[in-house]
């Protein structure tokens, strides 16, 4: 859309007769209401030629000095003509509307539901934005291109039906008429080149407004703590003061295209009458026919003028086809070598040689894994930034493909089972909780939709006797706002922890966040964690030394391989890479931790 970017790595390049097949298949549940377009489509090019060829005999027939009856039934018959106009035009713009639409929709639908379906390495790798823009603005574009497919089609067929009839009428006027053809083609042609530039730069600008508009607004709360609203707004005025300009100019562009078209078009006129007007003085035409010949040329050149001009148009939904139809087409990473159904599991994981890496050309991020978890036991994983920790749980979750080894849940291999089946008995949270716009009762029923609001308050009160529940202005019924804006991240927390406790999983995986919250709340948490880890296998990405006390064993990491696992007092007193990290990470979280006096004696 804003011209030089990148192609996603998923995208490919559809042949025609690919794309005229693909979308076939979406015309066909239509296709008695396409048969009324088409023959209202041909209905009309041939009325809307009928027009001037009417017009001109009326104007012969005055020649003749016509009866009050006959002036009355050419009257008739060119009221009768437009009549037929407007009704075919109703019927092809009825039913274009709603095939289009429903293609669209169910086009629009195959895109989001292939998105959905996407693995979350997909979602991981390709931003939100662009693949929004596939499934609405793409196709959005598609359907603006049929419609302005349909309506040349109707204006080629009046040309057709003109040059038949004007050909076996006067061929040597005819020669006149088309040489004007090619002139206001490539006119028109070089016009889209300087149009579509213009358009490109136009569209950059308008990119650069609204990422400035989004930025400020995100940060206002910021621009505002260091009183730099005027700047966020100068800088704005910047923007918008380059994008005017552009667009100025884009419109200056655009604007000028059918003067100067119709200018070649008055030019071919005045040669028409030159040519013609000879032609009746020498007796070889009748003023009819000459009339007809003017009266044709804005029928003649109007369909040329729009092929030329909106053919780039043309070219962007068939591009916007393309896109949709690669989106639709994309391949999943994650392979499930058979569907087994996933019967209620115990939650027992096993990481046989497992290897990991996240690109071809990338290194391995976890080589030769080998990892045991019993069912119902609790594993921390502690390790530097970039251990390996995140990508433990992005395999049980089967988020991303690993590429070498087994990972075997309940002795069955992971690839065998409903992915469907196998994730609804996963509980996750990540570190930065994700809330539903909506209220709090809507968030924790979103894994179990049945559950009555008496159900999820009994749940909630499970935590501190429901203290942190009568915190919430309305309770349950308290709008969280915007990805739970409206709530704190210790909230955001409890409401994410309560809404994995509704859904009961077997296998439960916890990324726990790093912001610092009050001790009250911190207790919320961890007596929320403590009802989920007795009741699931879990794996815990720990940030608490409070989660990584109460684990049944801590694996510590380094460089995607395990150098030490036992209990936290085992591994203290190993003195290893353990101690190393506890003294980094967890010593200032122990109620024992006292602040080294760093002034000086004395």
């Amino acid at each position: 859309m804003f011209g030089n970017l990148d192609p996603e790595p998923y995208d490919r390049e559809y042949g025609d007769r690919v794309l005229v097949a693909r979308l076939l298949q979406y015309a066909l549940p239509h296709r008695r209401l396409w048969a009324w377009i088409v023959v209202s489509t041909i209905a009309l090019g041939g009325l809307q030629a009928a027009v001037p060829i009417l017009i001109a005999r009326g104007v012969g027939a005055i020649e003749g000095r016509p009866t009050d009856r006959e002036l009355w039934l050419l009257v008739l018959a060119v009221l009768s003509v437009w009549v037929l106009i407007w009704l075919a035009n109703l019927v092809r713009r009825r039913y274009l509307g709603r095939t289009v639409g429903d293609t669209v929709a169910t086009m629009r639908g195959d895109a989001f539901a292939a998105t959905m379906a996407q693995d979350l390495s997909f979602h991981d790798a390709y931003a939100s934005g662009r693949l929004v823009s596939r499934i609405s603005s793409d196709t959005q574009d598609f359907s603006q291109m049929v419609t302005l497919v349909a309506d040349l089609v109707s204006q080629v067929l009046q040309l057709v039906v003109l040059t038949v009839v004007l050909w076996s009428i006067s061929p040597r006027l005819t020669v006149v008429v088309l040489l004007w053809g090619p002139v206001v083609m490539v006119l028109a042609y070089l016009w889209r080149h300087l149009a579509r530039a213009v358009t490109r730069q136009g569209n950059r600008a308008m990119a650069e407004v609204n990422a400035t508009i989004f930025e400020s607004v995100a940060g206002i709360a910021v621009a505002k703590n260091f009183r730099r609203e005027a700047h966020v707004y100068a800088q704005f005025e910047r923007v918008n003061a380059r994008a005017y300009a552009i667009n100025i100019r884009r419109g200056l562009v655009l604007s000028a295209v059918f003067p100067v078209l119709n200018l070649l078009v008055g030019l071919g006129v005045a040669s028409v009458v030159y040519v013609g007007a000879l032609q009746v003085v020498a007796g070889v035409l009748v003023l009819g026919t000459w009339f007809l010949f003017i009266q044709s040329i804005d029928a003649f050149f109007f369909p040329l003028i729009n092929l030329s001009s909106f053919w780039s148009q043309v070219q962007s939904g068939l591009a916007a086809v393309e896109r949709v139809f690669a989106l639709i087409d994309a391949p999943h990473t994650v392979q499930q070598d058979a569907v087994r159904a996933t019967p209620r599991l115990r939650g027992e994981l096993r990481f046989e040689g497992v290897g990991l890496r996240y690109g071809p050309e990338l290194p391995y991020v976890l080589s030769d894994f080998w990892l045991h978890v019993r069912p119902g036991e609790t594993v921390a994983l502690v390790g530097h930034t970039g251990a390996g920790k995140s990508s433990i749980g992005r395999l049980v979750t089967r988020a991303y493909e690993f590429q070498q080894g087994r990972l075997l849940v309940d002795g069955h291999d992971v690839r065998s089972l409903d992915l469907r089946g196998y994730r609804r008995q996963l509980g996750i949270v990540p570190q930065v909780p994700f809330l539903f716009g909506g209220t709090v009762a809507d968030n924790l029923r979103y894994a179990r939709p049945e559950l009555t609001d008496a159900e999820l308050e009994a749940t909630a009160r499970r935590i501190g006797d429901g203290a942190w529940l009568d915190g919430l202005p309305q309770g349950l019924a308290t709008d969280v706002g915007e990805r739970g804006a409206r709530l704190s991240m210790g909230e955001r927390q409890l409401v994410a922890l309560v809404r994995v406790l509704v859904q009961r999983p077997a296998v439960f995986i916890l990324d726990e966040a790093t912001a610092s919250i009050d001790p009250f709340t911190e207790t919320q948490i961890q007596e929320a964690l403590d009802l989920i880890l007795a009741a699931s296998t879990s794996i815990a990405i720990a940030h608490r030394l409070s989660t990584v006390q109460a684990a049944n064993r801590i694996i510590v990491l380094r460089q995607g391989r395990i150098i030490e696992q036992g209990r936290h007092e085992q591994l203290m007193a190993a003195g290893g890479h353990y101690a190393e990290l506890y003294d980094t990470y967890f010593r200032h979280q122990s109620l024992s931790y006292r602040v080294p006096d760093t002034e000086p004696s004395g």
